[in-house]
């Protein structure tokens, strides 16, 4: 069973009926689904005005906050090989949410973190070099089929979204410590922002064959009533590394390197909270205080409607 880890910030008491992120964007026009659903299809979406403008503040605030602990920002390839892709996942779990492009049998990535965890195939690794820490910055494809409810309208469940990821590869006995510290990132990333969430412990039913351990950060959405994952944060051990062929040198000779990653934001994800959590009685969304100043110092955002 899943086990709350933790709280943080406050559940603000609106003195007024909250409105979910779909009705909010379709009353303000920052979305453009019909349109895009035209050209493309269902679950993709136009981005525009002030709320494009938000996004692109989360992106460079969020790289900004990673440099500034010694994070190494990496812009990967948005394709990948069955090869390299088979040694990051189990392609047979994974593969139904995944975009393939034939005739090349290249994959579109559904993460950053699979082609920043797969860099260093092949390689044997010096220890001087450990850790090595990256911040990825990407768009993601992902075909997201199922069943959604009321809180998977708008732009919550999409096709096509921007995440900043944060991978470490590391001496194996350092992994554990490291995963700690992906996971302070993260939540002093979400504290900063001002936004109310908690952070829940993944007992290994939910976790799936990759990772060893695992917490999820999760937004409470007060226009939904729930609380929905943001953020996902997991130490892989040496499986990924076994599979990419990926060691480090020692004494004794090559091991295998632990490599861990975990969401910074997903920009879509993370716009969903904003507006759903910063919302006023007269409709107004404001602007959280630390991506003013990559907004003209703004309070507030600005309808296209």
């Amino acid at each position: 069973k899943n086990t709350l880890h933790s709280l943080h910030g406050q559940k603000k008491d609106l003195d007024f009926e909250p409105k979910n992120h779909n009705d909010i964007i379709e009353t303000n026009g920052w979305v453009d689904l019909a349109r895009a659903a035209k050209i493309t299809g269902s679950r993709f979406y136009f981005l525009q005005g002030d709320l494009a403008r938000l996004e692109m503040a989360l992106q460079s605030y969020t790289t900004n906050f990673l440099v500034k602990r010694d994070y190494t920002l990496v812009q990967p390839p948005l394709m990948m090989n069955k090869e390299a892709y088979e040694g990051v996942t189990d392609l047979a779990d994974f593969e139904t949410v995944m975009y393939g492009i034939e005739p090349d049998k290249f994959y579109l990535i559904a993460t950053s973190e699979h082609p920043l965890t797969a860099m260093r195939m092949d390689e044997i690794i010096e220890p001087s070099e450990l850790p090595i820490k990256l911040v990825g910055v990407s768009q993601c494809f992902r075909r997201e089929v199922g069943a959604h409810g009321l809180s998977d309208r708008g732009i919550w469940r999409v096709h096509q979204f921007t995440k900043i990821e944060q991978i470490i590869i590391c001496n194996p006995e350092d992994s554990w410590s490291h995963h700690e510290d992906l996971l302070s990132n993260a939540t002093e990333l979400w504290d900063s922002l001002n936004l109310h969430y908690r952070v829940v412990n993944i007992c290994t039913g939910d976790m799936g064959t990759v990772a060893s351990k695992k917490y999820d950060l999760e937004a409470w959405l007060p226009g939904v009533g729930d609380y929905k994952e943001v953020v996902s944060c997991s130490n892989c051990t040496d499986y990924q590394a076994n599979r990419l062929r990926m060691r480090y040198r020692t004494a004794e000779g090559n091991s295998a390197v632990h490599t861990l990653n975990s969401t910074a934001v997903a920009t879509s994800r993370a716009l969903v909270a904003i507006l759903e959590q910063y919302q006023t009685e007269d409709g107004r969304i404001m602007i959280p205080k630390v991506l003013q100043p990559y907004m003209d110092n703004q309070e507030f955002l600005k309808p296209l409607n």
